[in-house]
């Protein structure tokens, strides 16, 4: 099903007041980022996921605390949190806490809440709709280490995972396993929390069933407010977002992941006073700009990524749409400091 969540995250300011606390200062770890001022002076300023993760990444560069992320998730304010975490926090139990957060975590950042239960375990994972690479370490400790931390509050219960998957390799130190206190699966193939499924039934000592009610009819009208708001265009170019890695995707196989046929689509595109071909263009341009500032990614991987049959084709279509080759645009864009996200 396509995206119907803006790429856009909001970073509340609280979580300046967290990074100051590590003595890290918002504006140096936005500059070691390469993200404009504005994001920590203007509370209304948003963020793409791609940024978003580049601000993660910086202050995983400039932390020397290899528990930063589990130790913010920890401390998390829910009643400071936006309505879809403060209507999980005053839930009946666990499993309904969940099942709230996943159904409106789209309101918060742009990003799918995924939880799966069988037999004795349950599974929860976090899907970023528009990243393009691995949501950064720390990042994703402060998400688990939230969803745990809602557990523990809501029940007064010390919560213990069955265990937690990690893509990444095991770091010095045991921090994983001091928060969670359960086994830590490192180099796993996913990013997951693995609940036992007898904890889900726990009833939470903080369930307000009036403020639920409240609370559950603003954000009723909170998603279907973001739902009417996305366009045919928008929701095609998240969709070849997600296609284009190695494919090359037409106009049917759009329509086909959006339950529509080829001829409404292109009638609602056209509507737009746009046509398949701009978008594709336009998400191949993104694309590009944001792969070429990741200096791990080898060109011809790039073209590759991007749905192209042969490196010397996407040569051709990258100089019309910027003058020169990738290798010089790489090479000027780490010279001028600047990233393509600024």
């Amino acid at each position: 099903m396509a995206c119907s969540t803006p790429d856009r995250v909001k970073v509340p300011r609280q979580f300046w007041i967290w990074l100051r606390k590590y003595e890290l200062v918002p504006a140096a770890v936005l500059h070691h980022a390469h993200l404009p001022l504005v994001a920590y002076e203007d509370e209304t300023c948003l963020l793409t996921t791609a940024q978003f993760f580049a601000l993660w990444r910086s202050i995983g560069e400039l932390s020397r605390d290899p528990a930063l992320g589990l130790n913010i998730g920890a401390q998390v304010d829910f009643a400071a949190l936006p309505l879809g975490s403060l209507a999980a926090y005053h839930a009946r139990n666990y499993r309904d806490a969940l099942t709230r957060q996943a159904r409106f975590h789209q309101l918060c950042a742009p990003a799918e809440m995924r939880i799966q239960e069988r037999k004795d375990e349950c599974v929860i994972e976090l899907k970023w709709l528009y990243a393009i690479e691995e949501e950064p370490p720390l990042l994703l400790d402060m998400c688990l280490a939230v969803q745990v931390e809602l557990g523990r509050r809501g029940t007064q219960f010390p919560i213990k995972p069955k265990r937690i998957d990690l893509k990444q390799r095991r770091e010095r130190g045991n921090v994983h396993e001091a928060y969670f206190n359960c086994p830590i699966k490192f180099r796993a193939s996913r990013n997951a929390i693995v609940l036992h499924s007898q904890d889900l039934d726990r009833p939470f000592v903080t369930y307000n069933a009036d403020l639920l009610e409240m609370v559950q009819t603003e954000l009723e009208k909170k998603a279907k407010g973001c739902r009417g708001e996305t366009s045919a265009s928008e929701q095609v170019k998240w969709l070849l977002r997600q296609m284009l890695a190695g494919g090359r995707p037409d106009i049917a196989d759009v329509a086909r992941e959006l339950g529509l046929s080829v001829r409404t689509l292109q009638r609602r595109i056209v509507g737009e006073r746009t046509t398949f071909r701009d978008l594709l263009l336009a998400v191949r341009q993104e694309l590009v700009r944001e792969y070429l500032t990741q200096p791990g990614i080898q060109i011809n991987e790039v073209a590759f990524r991007l749905g192209y049959e042969d490196t010397n084709s996407f040569y051709r279509a990258f100089r019309n749409w910027e003058g020169t080759t990738p290798s010089h645009w790489r090479t000027d864009g780490r010279e001028a400091g600047v990233s393509s996200l600024s």
